[in-house]
């Protein structure tokens, strides 16, 4: 065994551990420290970003329930518009009713009035008629011509005996 790496020397073997302790010196305080430092740092921003995500879902979540409420109110008051329209149509439906049957009731009358004004004139009509049948049977039956006088007088009694006629 003559390697010298192999062999065990006890100047070696100080140095060696002084070296170690040395370098372990060196990289506690130069690398040992900043890589706690980093790694706390980022377990400080993982843990931030877990608090985050978390408030995330929570607004996430409130912002669910707030859409839908705005959902249920919109459709309420879309309901509540469609009944309105019904409403709407309705009283529409009912004024146009009213106003037609007005209006019916309106040509009813008038068409009545009518028809009486028609009716007064051919009653008139008919009395002229019978009148003149009047004279005309009397001027027959007495065979002569009978002065104003006597004609209107045969013309009343005539028309006396009609039924309905007052002079």
């Amino acid at each position: 065994m003559d390697n010298p790496l192999v062999q065990l020397d006890p100047g070696l073997f100080v140095w060696t551990i002084i070296t170690f302790l040395i370098l372990l010196g060196v990289l506690t305080k130069f690398a040992w420290k900043p890589l706690l430092k980093v790694l706390e740092t980022r377990e400080n921003e993982i843990s931030q970003s877990f608090k985050d995500a978390e408030k995330a879902k929570q607004e996430l979540e409130r912002l669910s329930a707030e859409s839908d409420e705005i959902i249920a109110k919109a459709r309420s008051e879309a309901q509540g518009i469609v009944s309105e329209g019904k409403k709407a149509a309705e009283q529409l439906t009912a004024a146009t009713l009213n106003k037609a049957k007005k209006e019916a009731m309106a040509n009813l009358s008038a068409a009545k009035d009518q028809i009486k004004i028609e009716r007064d004139k051919a009653i008139v009509e008919i009395k002229g008629e019978v009148v003149n049948l009047s004279l005309s049977i009397a001027e027959k039956l007495v065979n002569k011509n009978l002065s104003k006088e006597d004609n209107k007088s045969l013309i009343d009694e005539s028309l006396k005996n009609v039924k309905g006629y007052e002079a």
